[in-house]
């Protein structure tokens, strides 16, 4: 569903649940006004059947829509069906113009991503051509991580970055939020 069609929706005075799969400090950084936070990593489905109750639109938002998708299968695996994705995330709505709320800001998980998995790949070429040439299996390691996130959807660097300490900081998770009114 794309953000036009949600905000139509909400602004229609149809009962909207907005369920926030982000990091707490990716939510803090911008979300979307009245979207309650359930990081994918600590998906509840039972807090999650508690916000939506009595919500018309469910809908999953992350940053892009990757994440969204992830918790739409857990949620659909645990007999929670309905809900939709907000395609393109918390970018297309903000690139749609939509308001957001705003706070302090982190890079988002997937630039975190980039980041790291861009310096160990340098890292094990430099050490591979200076020091000693099976460094560049740190490379080809990556290599085949970064592979198997993009043909998987599961990336075990975004979770283990996800959990650090700058991406717990901010939102909490509002486990016991309700959406819709």
């Amino acid at each position: 569903m794309t953000a036009g069609e949600v905000n139509r929706a909400i602004a229609a005075g149809t009962k909207v649940c907005l369920l926030d799969v982000r990091t707490p400090a990716e939510y803090e950084t911008a979300h979307v006004e009245g979207s309650v936070l359930m990081p994918i990593g600590k998906l509840d489905c039972a807090a999650v059947a508690t916000a939506a109750q009595g919500a018309e639109l469910k809908v999953l938002v992350c940053q892009s829509g990757i994440r969204a998708g992830k918790a739409a299968s857990q949620l659909a695996a645990n007999g929670q069906s309905g809900w939709v994705l907000l395609d393109g995330g918390v970018n297309a709505w903000g690139k749609d113009g939509l308001p957001l709320v705003r706070g302090r800001f982190t890079l988002p998980l997937e630039r975190q991503v980039f980041i790291v998995a861009g310096f160990m790949v340098l890292l094990g070429v430099i050490l591979g051509w200076r020091v000693h040439p099976g460094f560049y299996g740190l490379s080809g390691f990556v290599g085949c991580g970064l592979m198997m996130a993009g043909a998987t959807g599961f990336c075990p660097m975004g979770i283990l970055l996800g959990k650090m300490p700058w991406n717990q900081r901010g939102g909490t998770c509002c486990a016991s939020g309700r959406c819709g009114g």
